[in-house]
Formats: structure tokens, C-alpha cells, sequence
């Protein structure tokens, strides 16, 4: 039985659509909040929900989801605290969530309670930064058994092997960095996207999803022309660095719209 994500894919691939895929991170400003973040930004056309699990050391992110995370541990968020919090958006919603982070928080909850967990909660996707597909069988067995897909990442510089082995091992989709780098850089700087990300596309057992580096609807519907789907991370989280929650919410319900129907055009 496929889960959400698996479902979603299939459904845009009918409708000639591609993917908005929102990341935000689970517990900015805090826990209680996060469900609502979800419900508004579904509302405002987005096809799946990458939510971050914060983490005191989250090497791969640049300063403004840095500084989310560190938002979100002071206010006393976990990773069953996230769990929970993806069970209280399933009261409301059916939409794709797909959980971001680090392996060693999960090394510490136990790999197979927390797939299991996360079934429970009603996750359907899991991507580990530093997690890469030639190590963590247990883990891919968990998630496997759990009907939980394990997305991988390439980059710019994978190679052939690499490439080959994401698309044996991954499920759901796979995530290509548009970039070198940290999140938050600007996409600008990788003008042979096109020609990179053609190599990941031909041939594809699994959609592929482009992110880092897209902040605006003008380069999200550019690279929607390229790839399955986009991710947009950095310029929503950036919305709640300042103001009010609700104030951060309006903001990025307001961005998330405008990248949608960019997304949604092509």
C-alpha cells in the first residue's frame, strides 16, 4: 500500500502538475503552533510538508534555519514532541509530511520504535542529511517495514554510482541539491543546473524534487520546468525569524501562495 507522498506523486503525475514541497522547521515558534503552520500552508497549495526535526548541531543548514532550531529547542521541543505534533495535524489533514534531520537523534529514541512511532503519527517520509545510502541498512529495513519512504540526497557532485545507488536504496522521491553548500545560498550560483540535474532525470525510477537556493516564484517556476517537484525551505522559515506568530504565519501563507501558483503553472 502506497503512503502519502507515494499517492501524491501519482496523483500530480495524472494532472500534469508538478510538487510544492514547504519545509518549515517542527516547534518554531513552538510545538503547540506547528499544526496550524501545517492546515495554512496546505491551504495555501502545498502538495507536501517537509517538517525539520530540531537539532542542537544541524551542520547542512545556514543561518536562518540554524537559527529556527535553536527557536524551537528553547522552547522545549523533541523529536516525540514533533511525533505528537504530526498526529495533531492528521485530526485535520491528509497532507504528505516528511520528516528532515540528523541520524543521532533517532540513534538515541531507537531506530525501530521510532519508525515505529512514526508510522503511528502518521509520518510518510524520512530524510537523514547524514545519512547517506551506503550506510544505515537497519535503519531502511525500519522504515521499509513501516510503510515510511527514505529519501536520499544527491548533488551537484554525484557521480554515476552514486546516482544509481539513491535510486535502488531511496523511496518516496529523491532530493537533488540544486547547490554545494549550506540552505540558504542562492541558486544563481549553479548556472549548469540544467545539465546536472538531466542526468539525475533520465532514467529516474523515483520522482526527483529540486532545493536549496529558491527563494522566489520566479526561480521556483524555473526549476519546476526542470525537475518533479521544488523545495522551498529557507525564505518560509525566515518569515517566523521576527514578529508575532501569527504575524510569521500571514507571512508565509502570503510567500507560500505565490510559490505554489508558480510551481503549479509550469
Amino acid at each position: 500500500m502506497k503512503n502519502r507522498i507515494e499517492q501524491c506523486f501519482d496523483e500530480l503525475k495524472k494532472a500534469r502538475r508538478k510538487a510544492m514541497v514547504a519545509f518549515v522547521t517542527a516547534g518554531d515558534p513552538n510545538l503547540k503552533f506547528t499544526p496550524q503552520v501545517a492546515w495554512t500552508l496546505e491551504e495555501a497549495g502545498v502538495d507536501i510538508l517537509e517538517l525539520g526535526m530540531p537539532f542542537s548541531d544541524p551542520m547542512a543548514d545556514g543561518p536562518v534555519i540554524q537559527k529556527s532550531n535553536e527557536r524551537a529547542l528553547k522552547s522545549g521541543a523533541s523529536l516525540k514532541g514533533v511525533l505528537k505534533a504530526v498526529e495533531a495535524i492528521r485530526k485535520k489533514s491528509q497532507l504528505p509530511i516528511l520528516l528532515m534531520g540528523y541520524f543521532n537523534p533517532l540513534l538515541q529514541y531507537g531506530i525501530s520504535s521510532f519508525f515505529e512511532d512514526a508510522k503511528g503519527s502518521g509520518v510518510d517520509g524520512m530524510l537523514l542529511v547524514d545519512l547517506p545510502p551506503e550506510e544505515g541498512e537497519e535503519t531502511r529495513r525500519a522504515a521499509e517495514q513501516n510503510g515510511v519512504s527514505l529519501i536520499y540526497l544527491l548533488a551537484p557532485t554525484s557521480d554515476r554510482k552514486r546516482i544509481d545507488l539513491v535510486r535502488k536504496k531511496g523511496s518516496g522521491f529523491t532530493y537533488y541539491v540544486s547547490l554545494t553548500g549550506i540552505t540558504g545560498g542562492a541558486i544563481k550560483s549553479q548556472p549548469k543546473l540544467k545539465d546536472q540535474l538531466n542526468l539525475v532525470m533520465k532514467g529516474r525510477r523515483l520522482p526527483v524534487c529540486v532545493g536549496f537556493g529558491i527563494k522566489t516564484p520566479e526561480q521556483a517556476r524555473e526549476v519546476a520546468k526542470l525537475a518533479d517537484g521544488v523545495v522551498v525551505g529557507s525564505a518560509i522559515v525566515d518569515c517566523f525569524a521576527s514578529g508575532s506568530p501569527a504575524q510569521g504565519l500571514a507571512k508565509a501563507k502570503k510567500l507560500v501562495s505565490s510559490l505554489s501558483k508558480a510551481v503549479h503553472s509550469v
